[in-house]
């Protein structure tokens, strides 16, 4: 197969690239993927700061926090099966439709499951808040949807992530245009909620509809209870593990909610908003390079540990300048994106930029989880992650309000990343080599 927009680079890098058919596929993946991520990013970040200022730091503060409670049951309703069904997919193309099936039924009933956690949730935090209880039905109920994710699973092992791109950016698109016009006629808030809803609903049939049109039939899918007793037992520690990176990235603005008030939440949640743009990267390059470092596994081991290295090498060279620009110019960014009703958004963004470092630089590795299979391993690493984000938020908040959260998932991010890094390395020696050779 041959790319057409290899004849529009230099002649030197197309010479590199034009006999690498694997790399051409991986680059034309990363390319969808990017486009996706980009245009998410601009229209996504135009559309929810032009609702921020339109809500106001409560309402969106109150947003937040529901979307917030939902996020945490969240990682229930995946069951971290993503990368152990990716991996198997890659490795065992003959049993697709098994492991597909299997999985979305394992992750439907996870979906129901999470549902009925985050009302429960919100049952208890706030038994008196009518509204937030509503939203968060309403907001809970797109788990249910998230079964249809295997769907993506698929089209990530054959590196054809073009087709997801296609699904959820036509919808994307299509809703940012309601809720800029839901602004224009003055919604309530529970409009936005209800937005979210049909995004996620729409997203869902899309998959569905993408997958039997280009792949095959769902009928073809079916269910096997060993495979689900296999999938489960390798994928629970991976559950925690989800949790636990929900809790680094959304139990602050929970417990700010409960702490505080829906303003320092509204605040904060902007600054949050701004300091995860960048966390796309490693959905874009992870979905294109995960199957050829599994590949690289499987062939030369020594060419699947200099990849890993190499990866990481680059993104710190790119994320570190750019945090540091960023980290130094928050409060003039948040002012001019979302206004003087967020003032206080600046000086938490200063910190919450550099919570992103270490996963950015070290996303690969948690591949080595799935690849070497050491799941186990991130049970500790979860363990330490909730204890941590919980326990200095604790501390925190009360005397330094947003600060002190925004100072929490920082400790938390760091401190997780170097105890990751060390439980991989006494298992596999990752660091004991270097880069070596070209691969």
């Amino acid at each position: 197969m041959t790319f057409v927009w290899l004849k529009f680079l230099p002649g030197p890098l197309r010479a590199r690239i034009e006999h690498r058919p694997n790399l051409q596929k991986i680059l034309a993946n990363s390319g969808w993927l990017f486009g996706d991520k980009i245009l998410r990013m601009g229209v996504g970040l135009l559309v929810g700061v032009w609702v921020a200022r339109y809500l106001g730091p409560e309402q969106f503060g109150l947003l937040n926090y529901a979307m917030a409670i939902v996020a945490l049951f969240g990682a229930v309703a995946t069951l971290g099966l993503n990368g152990i069904v990716v991996r198997d997919l890659v490795k065992n193309p003959q049993d697709a439709d098994e492991t597909l099936g299997t999985s979305f039924l394992l992750q439907f009933i996870a979906g129901l499951l999470a549902f009925a956690l985050a009302v429960t949730a919100i049952n208890y935090a706030r038994p008196n808040d009518l509204l937030a209880k509503l939203m968060v039905a309403v907001l809970g109920f797109t788990l249910v949807f998230k079964s249809t994710e295997v769907v993506k699973y698929w089209f990530e092992s054959q590196v054809k992530s073009k087709y997801v791109v296609w699904a959820e950016n036509g919808v994307f698109l299509i809703l940012a245009g309601v809720r800029a016009g839901l602004i224009l006629a003055n919604a309530p808030l529970m409009a936005f909620v209800w937005a979210v809803l049909a995004e996620a609903a729409l997203v869902a049939a899309l998959l569905l509809l993408v997958y039997a049109k280009t792949v095959g039939k769902l009928s073809l899918w079916r269910v096997s209870i060993n495979r689900a007793k296999a999938l489960s037992s390798e994928s629970w520690p991976l559950v925690l593990v989800s949790v636990a990176s929900m809790i680094n990235m959304r139990m602050d603005q929970v417990m700010l909610g409960a702490m505080t008030n829906d303003g320092v939440v509204g605040n904060y949640s902007a600054a949050v908003r701004v300091s995860e743009i960048w966390l796309m990267i490693p959905a874009i390059v992870g979905a294109s390079i995960f199957p050829s470092i599994i590949a690289a596994k499987e062939s030369d081991e020594a060419l699947y540990r200099r990849r890993i290295l190499k990866i990481s090498s680059y993104m710190a060279l790119a994320v570190l300048p750019a945090a540091f620009v960023i980290s130094v110019a928050s409060n003039l960014i948040t002012h001019l994106l979302y206004g003087k009703a967020y003032e206080a958004a600046g000086q938490y963004l200063a910190i919450l930029i550099w919570s992103g470092v270490p996963y950015l630089i070290f996303f690969v590795f948690n591949q080595m989880y799935y690849i070497e299979r050491l799941v186990n391993l991130s049970f500790y690493v979860a363990v330490f992650a909730v204890l941590s984000n919980v326990l200095l938020n604790l501390i925190l908040i009360p005397s330094f309000g947003g600060t002190g959260a925004a100072i929490a998932t920082l400790t938390t991010a760091v401190g997780s990343s170097v105890l990751s890094l060390a439980l991989l390395n006494s298992r596999t020696g990752i660091f004991r080599g270097g880069l070596g050779e070209k691969g």
